[in-house]
């Protein structure tokens, strides 16, 4: 069960309305790392948690409060739109051929779909998309891609930060920065705590590795120009993981064979020369041993 307070979590007022930074808000709404994002990501790493406690509540507090930044953002916007398309900084953005043929003043969707207020979309108008949130159910694979999303959230912020002048819209985006500050570091606090409890290794998964080819588990292929990078602490030293020894492999050869495709079925019109040998029956593809067997005597070829 959810509750809604009337009250933001802090003021979204602008000082004078501005469609084209209402546009961009847009992109700290609804798009890829927007705050609709972490909300739908946290919200279902709390739901989906399977430890009782204080992990499941600090995930459910951090989605709560997400939230009320989409709220507090939207309002932003609402407010942001007001007049337009009739402002003094739409005419301005228009009247520059460059930055009217890239922003056209207002996003046209905030107007004919949601009469002057904020979509569930990015920058561009393009919808968000729920395949941006991430909740594997392994919490320090969930973590990771918390801080993650947070430190690009607060990238974002900031650089729409510098695009105003607005003391309003800054005053707001100072309080978003610092709470992005605040949970990036939270999620670094809460993987330590994962591995303080003995919850989860340093590797996810921390299981298989027993079952992985280990002897290409420590290994940086150099198949770039470059040589720096041998330099860095992945090159050498203890694993985090304590379980191996980083190497180089300065001139490393592919270990596979030469890539080649099946040769196609003739039913699916492919060009073919016939240089990967007949096709075989489609009934049977790829499969051999006993599927294979029962697959061709259940679907002979025609």
């Amino acid at each position: 069960m959810f509750r809604h307070t009337q009250r933001l979590q802090f003021d979204a007022k602008p000082e004078k309305p501005d469609p084209v930074l209402a546009r961009k808000l847009q992109e700290l709404v609804g798009g890829a790392y927007g705050e609709m994002t972490v909300s739908m990501q946290y919200l279902f790493q709390g739901w989906n948690c399977r430890v009782k406690g204080k992990y499941k509540d600090l995930i459910m507090d951090i989605a709560t409060e997400e939230i009320g930044h989409v709220e507090m953002l939207a309002t932003m916007v609402a407010r942001l739109l007001e007049g337009a398309p009739n402002t003094e900084t739409t005419k301005v953005a228009v009247s520059d051929p460059a930055v009217g043929a890239v922003m056209g003043g207002m996003d046209p969707q905030q107007a004919i779909i949601a009469g002057g207020a904020a979509l569930p979309s990015d920058s561009n108008g393009y919808p968000w998309n729920g395949r941006y949130a991430v909740a594997s159910g392994n919490l320090l694979a969930d973590f990771y891609a918390n801080v993650a999303a947070e430190a690009q959230s607060r990238l974002q912020a900031a650089r729409i930060y510098n695009m105003t002048d607005d003391p309003g819209v800054k005053d707001m985006l100072k309080f978003n920065l610092a709470r992005d500050t605040y949970h990036q570091n939270l999620w670094l606090a809460a993987i330590e705590q994962l591995r303080e409890d003995n919850l989860e290794d340093v590797v996810v998964p921390g299981t298989l590795t027993d079952e992985e080819h280990r002897e290409h588990a420590a290994s940086l292929w150099h198949l770039s120009d470059g040589d720096a990078a041998a330099a860095g602490l992945w090159a050498s030293g203890p694993t985090p993981d304590g379980d191996h020894e980083f190497t180089v492999l300065s001139d490393p050869e592919p270990l596979g064979e030469k890539a080649s495709p099946p040769p196609p079925d003739p039913k699916l019109f492919a060009t073919y020369d016939g240089s990967y040998g007949e096709p075989k029956s489609p009934a049977l593809g790829t499969e051999v041993g006993l599927k294979g067997k029962i697959r061709g005597a259940l679907s002979p070829d025609e």
